[in-house]
């Protein structure tokens, strides 16, 4: 069960992209684990976590509360404990931690460059990475894609307030979307990731 958290701002951005990972990651079926993702070298239970060490490392630098169990650069792929003991405690605590901020324009603590944004914006990148994380989850292992195009356009103002500094870093090139790309295509082009990845 996901911790409510305030509604009417970005916060409830962040609830959505939750869910879509959350999502993802319960439908990854036995026999997936080991599957190759378009987050490039790892397969899907690194994806997994990866995406729960972003969510401690923005929960951690708002209240330096729980730390990452797994380096987030460097996922061991040895699953420890369920899929949602690995998952939950780190969307609990990025929600705990955004919830605590009042105001969408109170500036806050981020792990990446720049290190501290309006917590509006700050929560959105949050929920941008736990959104593609969805898709790279999802698609690596044949579940319809969580990154509908109207979360992929709700995010896109964060991607294009974050993405540039951190470009070979975090994110790739960008690719040039296709002429029928949706939101969701676009923003994942724009990410450096190709929409029409396929295992």
């Amino acid at each position: 069960m996901s911790t409510p958290v305030p509604q009417g701002t970005r916060w409830d951005l962040l609830t959505e992209a939750h869910q879509a990972l959350r999502t993802a990651v319960m439908g990854i079926p036995a026999d997936g684990w080991d599957r190759p993702t378009p987050a490039e070298a790892w397969n899907v239970t690194q994806v997994l976590q990866h995406a729960a060490g972003d969510q401690f490392a923005y929960a951690s630098a708002l209240t330096d509360g729980p730390k990452p169990t797994e380096d987030p650069f460097a996922p061991s792929g040895e699953l420890r404990g369920t899929p949602a003991q690995v998952l939950e405690p780190a969307l609990a605590a990025t929600v705990a931690a955004f919830g605590a901020v009042e105001s969408p324009d109170t500036e806050v603590a981020v792990p990446l460059p720049p290190f501290k944004l309006p917590a509006g914006v700050a929560v959105a990148a949050a929920a941008l990475d736990a959104a593609v994380h969805a898709w790279d989850i999802a698609v690596a292992t044949g579940q319809l894609s969580p990154l509908t195009p109207g979360l992929a356009l709700a995010l896109r103002p964060a991607a294009d307030a974050l993405v540039e500094p951190l470009r070979g870093f975090a994110y790739g090139p960008a690719i040039e979307p296709a002429i029928d790309a949706d939101e969701a295509d676009s923003l994942l082009n724009f990410l450096g990731r190709r929409a029409d990845w396929k295992a």
